[in-house]
């Protein structure tokens, strides 16, 4: 067990280019332990499922989408033990993990994913959205949260778009949950991964892709998947 002296920010790069990540055992723990499973969970970025009912509604553009604009209440927001996600029953994000994160995201390592929603006076609300780690061409998916309809899920879909438009090769789940196999999620022995980590990591990618509108990323996205 680690306390919050022995969490730093290298401390976690460290550990992810080793294929490690920290997890608390709930929201009040004092500590963080690492883990690293025999098998690993993946999602497909170019060839993620999208379930039917989803693709409709992403058609209809329900949410205002960004990045990087509200990161740390979305990590707050997926640790709010009042808020059921579909993916968790307790969270494994203390003030630890959040601590850290937020700092990773002020070295520019870690991102958001966030959806808008705008009622009827176009007062905007945050609708859920998700969080993860950039390593190279490596997207580490952390956790994502709903606090309207579908936000996580279309959030899920506009992280893959993005990725793709962005030059990452893999998509780290680390676990395999219900929630996920809708998506196609898959597993790969943890030697796999290792093998990914002694190259994909030292490669560039671009995850802000700044100038580019999110609505266009997800336009160009979906367009790929029906021509091709």
């Amino acid at each position: 067990m680690f306390t919050a002296t022995d969490i730093t920010a290298d401390v976690i790069l460290n550990a992810y280019h080793q294929g490690i990540f920290p997890m608390a055992e709930s929201i009040d723990s004092p500590y963080v332990n690492f883990y690293k499973p025999e098998m690993r969970g993946q999602l497909s970025i170019k060839d993620i499922h999208i379930p039917k009912k989803l693709m409709r509604t992403l058609k209809k553009k329900p949410y205002e989408i960004t990045i990087n604009t509200a990161f740390e209440t979305i990590v707050k927001e997926c640790a709010n033990p009042s808020i059921k996600t579909e993916s968790r029953e307790t969270s494994w994000i203390n003030p630890i993990i959040h601590d850290v994160f937020l700092e990773l995201h002020n070295q520019g390592h870690a991102h958001s994913v966030e959806c808008w929603h705008y009622d009827d006076n176009n007062e905007r609300t945050l609708a859920g959205g998700l969080y993860g780690l950039a390593i190279g061409q490596i997207f580490c998916g952390e956790s994502m949260v709903s606090l309207k309809q579908d936000a996580s899920k279309i959030a899920l879909i506009n992280l893959c778009a993005r990725l793709y438009s962005a030059g990452f090769t893999v998509l780290d789940t680390q676990f395999v949950n219900d929630h996920l196999e809708q998506f196609g999620v898959y597993e790969i022995p943890q030697a796999k991964y290792d093998e990914l980590l002694k190259t994909e990591p030292y490669k560039s990618a671009d995850f802000l892709l700044k100038d580019i509108p999110a609505r266009k990323i997800l336009k160009d996205y979906l367009e790929m998947r029906r021509t091709r």
